[in-house]
């Protein structure tokens, strides 16, 4: 896939196709595509009660699903464009969000390899800037 407008209407149409199976997924429909490029998206969303437990900020298990969901667009969006099969993830929680805020997700492709891709997520109050969440995750690609 090449050029920045190319990947922004690709990821545009994968929230509609994540989002429309239903379940936890049509949660991503919050979200926002801000920008994006081969290997590499970044997403907006405002924190809302459906996203946040009961102290009310951003549930960790969501945050979760964003890592693992956003950094799967990212990994889309090389040549090749398949999702693979998740075999690692992990995740730091430095800080909360609360109902309201505006955050972004940024995810990249740290590496493709024949048969496993790693990948890479933060998550940042868009205001402040400050990091949120921290995550990494490993993808079977291969066969």
């Amino acid at each position: 896939m090449s050029g920045a407008k190319n990947v922004v209407s690709f990821l545009n149409k994968c929230l509609q196709t994540f989002g429309s199976q239903g379940g936890l997924d049509n949660a991503l429909m919050a979200c926002k595509v801000v920008g994006g490029s081969p290997g590499q998206c970044t997403f907006s969303m405002v924190v809302d009660k459906a996203h946040a437990n009961l102290g009310g900020t951003l549930h960790g298990g969501f945050s979760a699903h964003l890592v693992d969901s956003i950094t799967t667009m990212a990994l889309m969006t090389n040549e090749g464009g398949m999702p693979g099969v998740s075999v690692d993830m992990n995740l730091t929680y430095i800080k909360a969000a609360k109902i309201g805020e505006e955050i972004l997700i940024e995810a990249k492709t740290l590496k493709k390899g024949r048969t496993l891709a790693f990948l890479e997520c933060e998550i940042r109050n868009k205001e402040s800037n400050a990091l949120l969440v921290k995550g990494s995750h490993t993808k079977f690609i291969g066969s």
